[in-house]
């Protein structure tokens, strides 16, 4: 058996990790390393390209650190939780390492191309992957599993300035329908019921605010149970996927109900910060949606804010819809006069 030390910045080729470590060349781009129980990501943008996505890529830091996005597999039809990407996601709780790597140039005279190594990733424990939708030729979309990959504990990356996601050509707003909306990929790891905030390890990334994983845990949760609520009244909701030329990634509002023509945006918090946050993403998406002179806004919290935040948003003409014992406050939303 070949040895190979991965050293980030070193350049190979998937022949001589196949060698060094088990796996296959030819297998697409996460791959089992049989040899060494590990599993070998492959990032090539250029390939999503082809597929009409730019979803793979250094995303900007946030304020869990470093995140790289990796579009799963599957060039055809709605991307499942099946064969590779099933793969990846039970790396969460199987204690198989992940190592990423990203195309760097073609070996000379041959098809193979060279690969980068970047390091040691796990799937961030709390939202391991996001679903995104890619415009197909006849008008429709299909879903993407896009996986985000935090530094492995103790890992360092080493990412290059080329690394960084690709700005989209165009700016494209993709209407997700009810079904789309609600055809939630299974929450769990693997086959034994091992959720994700069960992961042995739940703080492998340096900087992983435990207080902020809470609000995003309790701002998933009051949006489902809105739209519980939405669904009970009788309303029709979605939401959109807004992709912005020169930009990378995309925008994705919380709820639109279809029929009052409002769109949410839910916090997890009544802080005045996180309503000044949610103004101004409501500015910010209303400007790319249809019919937009009468689509109303709305702000959902979990429970009700101080007089002056109610204030603050009623002098920007944005609705407030808060979450009480019995139900919610201030839906359905009146209509706004002149």
């Amino acid at each position: 058996m070949t040895t190979l030390d991965l050293v980030p910045g070193m350049i190979t080729t998937r022949s001589e990790l196949v060698e060094a470590f088990g796996g296959s060349v030819y297998s697409g781009g996460i791959v089992p390393a049989n040899k060494s129980d590990m599993v070998f990501v492959y990032s090539d943008p250029a390939v999503g390209e082809k597929f009409g996505y730019t979803f793979d890529g250094q995303a900007e830091d946030d304020e869990f650190g470093t995140l790289y996005l990796y579009t799963g597999a599957g060039g055809k039809g709605d991307q499942e939780l099946a064969r590779g990407n099933k793969t990846l996601l039970e790396t969460a709780t199987n204690g198989q390492e992940v190592h990423l790597f990203v195309a760097d140039s073609r070996v000379p005279g041959k098809k193979e191309v060279r690969q980068r190594y970047v390091g040691q990733v796990v799937l961030d424990p709390i939202e391991p992957y996001e679903v995104r939708w890619s415009p197909v030729g006849d008008g429709t979309s299909r879903r993407i599993i896009v996986f985000r990959l935090r530094p492995a504990e103790g890992a360092e990356l080493l990412l290059l300035e080329q690394d960084a996601m690709k700005p989209a050509a165009q700016t494209t707003v993709i209407e997700l329908s009810l079904e789309q909306k609600l055809a939630k990929l299974p929450a769990q790891f693997g086959t034994k019921g091992k959720k994700t905030e069960q992961h042995s390890t739940p703080e492998t990334t340096a900087n992983i605010t435990v207080g902020t994983r809470k609000v995003r845990r309790r701002e998933g949760q009051l949006v489902k149970a809105f739209e519980s609520y939405l669904e009970e009244a009788g309303h029709s909701f979605k939401s959109f996927q807004i992709t912005i030329e020169g930009e990378p990634g995309a925008l994705t509002p919380d709820v639109y109900d279809e029929t009052d023509h409002v769109l949410y945006e839910a916090k997890g918090q009544t802080t005045r910060d996180n309503v000044r946050m949610a103004i101004g993403q409501l500015a910010d998406y209303r400007r790319h949606l249809h019919d937009v002179e009468k689509l109303r806004v709305a702000v959902l919290l979990p429970s009700e804010p101080t007089p002056d935040v109610k204030d603050l948003l009623a002098a920007q003409r944005i609705a407030l819809v808060y979450r009480t014992e019995d139900g919610f406050d201030g839906f359905p939303i009146p209509t706004l006069t002149s």
